[in-house]
């Protein structure tokens, strides 16, 4: 194929590659909607609307370490979030939407007012007016663990140990400490504490205190139960129920070693198996049917949030929503006077939109969304739409 020149080139986000069978049949598992494949499929046919495209575009991105699709795509689109339509614009070459790579170079060919993404290898060192070949690229990986992610998860990563969201209370049936070293009335890092209850098996716990109902609200339903997270303990040693010489039973908690702390461990807190996290997979996307609802609370103490904050919505898995949902954040417009007639009348602005959430962590009744952009403050009640 004959080098593309850069007067006709710009370039856009996604690009993928073949990887081992072993590879490409766990990439095939990881979650395209159908809503998804519908917008690839109508972008291929005909690609993008340089409209869409975001302004000052560059010419080139070799994808580097570092790198996430969300990053990438706000560079070449105007909403960062509509990543479907640059996987559809080279179906040939583009198979997964998951798996990019650093050092893959990046090209959109334009033409009648259209744009369509292709793979191009950089030929040369690499400087300034060095030719672009196009061609598709084979990449042999036995993992796809190289690839870049979707959003920095730098942003989300502590809090996916620190909360955890219970359709009901039952941290109140959890396992419990009952008792502390030395008869402590606070613990931290290596220190043991004695617990009692059902551990399940599990020998690695996350420490909680007592939990917090999460209200709807406009409804006042209750969503779930957050709980405030502490640290975390390994069981070291099972507790028991003995025999004594006199025939009497003598309870004998279990040993646990503190092993992490966020806050003093103490007497009454609770403790929940720590779960698998998969930390790679948050591919973001618009949701399939319409889906708005409100802000339930903020993480944390916070009064307002704001970008790169953390907030639960009342709107969870029974109602659609997913890992990868983005939605739109709405300022209720202010109730002023229109003072222009003769006589003074109350009016309500329009709502305005002034964010953009990324949902990352989904329960039964509530989800948990990052703020990716906003331009004033978050607070309870606000609403959230389709992006």
């Amino acid at each position: 194929m004959p080098a593309a020149r850069p007067a006709h080139i710009s370039v856009l986000v996604a690009c993928l590659t073949l990887a081992t069978t072993s590879a490409w049949a766990q990439a095939s598992k990881l979650p395209v909607t159908p809503e998804q494949r519908r917008v690839a499929d109508q972008v291929a046919s005909a690609g993008v609307p340089l409209s869409e495209l975001a302004p000052n575009a560059p010419d080139s991105h070799t994808v580097v370490a570092g790198d996430t699709l969300w990053d990438i795509s706000k560079l070449f689109l105007k909403s960062p979030w509509r990543w479907p339509e640059l996987w559809g614009m080279n179906r040939d070459q583009i198979r997964n939407p998951h798996l990019i790579y650093p050092g893959q170079v990046l090209l959109l060919v334009k033409g009648d007012g259209r744009a369509r993404l292709q793979i191009g290898q950089q030929v040369g060192g690499g400087a300034a007016g060095d030719t672009l070949k196009l061609s598709p690229q084979m990449r042999i990986s036995a993992l796809d663990s190289s690839a870049i992610p979707s959003i920095p998860l730098h942003l989300i990563q502590a809090f996916l140990t620190d909360a955890v969201v219970f359709d009901t209370d039952e941290l109140a049936k959890a396992p419990r400490i009952v008792a502390s070293q030395e008869g402590r009335v606070v613990l931290g890092q290596g220190d043991l504490a004695y617990a009692r209850g059902d551990f399940g098996g599990a020998t690695d716990f996350r420490v909680f205190r007592t939990s917090r109902p999460l209200i709807d609200p406009t409804t006042k339903e209750v969503l779930g139960y957050e709980a405030p997270y502490v640290g975390t303990a390994d069981l070291i040693r099972p507790g028991e129920d003995r025999k004594t010489a006199d025939g009497k039973t003598e309870i004998v908690p279990a040993t646990m070693q503190i092993k992490q702390v966020k806050q003093e461990v103490g007497v009454g807190d609770r403790l929940a198996p720590t779960p698998q996290r998969n930390l790679d997979r948050y591919v973001p996307h618009a949701p399939d049917h319409e889906i708005k609802g409100q802000i339930a609370a903020l993480y944390g103490d916070a009064l307002n949030a704001g970008q790169n904050q953390i907030v639960a919505l009342n709107r969870g898995r029974r109602d659609g929503v997913e890992r990868g949902h983005v939605f739109a954040l709405w300022r209720d417009g202010q109730a002023v006077v229109d003072k222009t007639q003769d006589r003074a009348q109350a009016i309500k602005l329009p709502d305005e939109r002034h964010g953009v959430l990324f949902v990352f962590e989904v329960y039964e009744r509530v989800s948990y969304a990052l703020i990716i952009s906003v331009k004033e403050p978050v607070k309870p009640g606000d609403r959230f739409t389709q992006p």
